[in-house]
């Protein structure tokens, strides 16, 4: 377990440090962000000012220390739009991404997986026929189309839901319908593939054969045998679930992370863009780390010794 741990800590080093380089340099080579702060016809004086007042004029390599300097310190700048540390920048925004995540995920894992196994037992019946039908429609619509289909209908037509914000349960419906829509197919699709290759062990007759009811065989012997290839689409859709969010929280003006990073990058807010660029990698990077850890507590036979490293 210890070797398995270090492997993974110094491969997750090395990739948020590729990363987090990948990020200075494209930040660097995409345009001078004064051109974007300040106002057209500037003079060249003021302009050449302004860059030496933030570093841009000093050589591309001492940037870069600075800025590794800079992560080591805990000093990640200040957004060059409002002048105000990035740190604090993202925690006023990073529960509303953060709990937008959570309920995504509570739907998408609360529904998909029982969806899954009821297509998986019920496969010949008008249940899982259904079940499979909105998984291949949630699977062909993007999340963008339906989050303006969701806006178009329940926000302008109807006048149900609130169009944009995050204040209210209310403004949760639309945005996570439109963000867990594919996830939810997918998780369905998966889970459903998994059971059906489960429910044809010999085990599972076995189970039957000795008088336990149909329920148990399902849940304790069935589905906890198929969990393995869920849990690695679960981590797969939480990489995918975090871009997408981005999307989403644009299309609902959701003032959270990934609205900002979208304007951070249109307006070369630099400082702003590398450090949301460098937690979403840190999420990433744990989270894929924790569905690692999780498979020996779902299936004891997976080794987590130095050749599973």
């Amino acid at each position: 377990m210890l070797e398995y741990l270090v492997g993974r800590t110094v491969r997750a080093v090395i990739t948020f440090w590729v990363i987090a380089t990948v990020v200075f340099l494209a930040t660097r080579i995409t345009g001078n962000p004064i051109d974007f702060l300040m106002p057209e016809g500037m003079d060249a004086q003021s302009r050449a000012a302004m860059i030496a007042y933030f570093g841009l004029d000093r050589p591309l390599w001492t940037q870069y220390t600075s800025f590794w300097r800079s992560l080591v310190e805990g000093e990640f700048g200040l957004g060059l739009m409002e002048r105000r540390p990035v740190s604090v920048i993202f925690a006023e925004r990073v529960w509303r991404s953060l709990s937008l995540l959570l309920a995504t995920l509570m739907v998408t894992v609360g529904l998909g997986v029982p969806l899954g196994v009821a297509a998986a037992v019920w496969r010949n019946s008008t249940v899982g026929n259904v079940v499979l039908l909105f998984a291949f429609l949630g699977y062909a619509i993007p999340n963008f189309v339906l989050a303006i289909l969701l806006l178009l209908t329940f926000s302008f037509s109807l006048q149900w839901l609130p169009s944009a914000g995050s204040a209210t349960l209310a403004h949760y419906v639309m945005p996570v319908a439109a963000l867990s829509a594919f996830f939810l197919a997918s998780l369905v699709r998966y889970t459903r593939n998994s059971m059906l290759d489960v429910l044809s062990q010999d085990y599972m007759r076995t189970a039957r054969a000795k008088g336990l009811s149909e329920r148990a065989v399902i849940l304790h012997h069935g589905l906890r045998n198929a969990l393995i290839p869920v849990i690695t689409v679960i981590g797969l859709q939480m990489t995918t679930l975090i871009s997408g969010a981005v999307v989403i929280e644009t299309v609902f003006a959701w003032n959270g992370i990934g609205d900002m990073l979208v304007g951070a990058t249109l307006r070369r807010d630099y400082p702003v863009l590398q450090f949301g660029v460098l937690i979403v990698a840190c999420a990433v990077v744990l989270i894929n780390m924790a569905i690692d850890l999780i498979y020996s507590a779902v299936d004891p036979r997976v080794r987590l010794g130095g050749s599973a490293a």
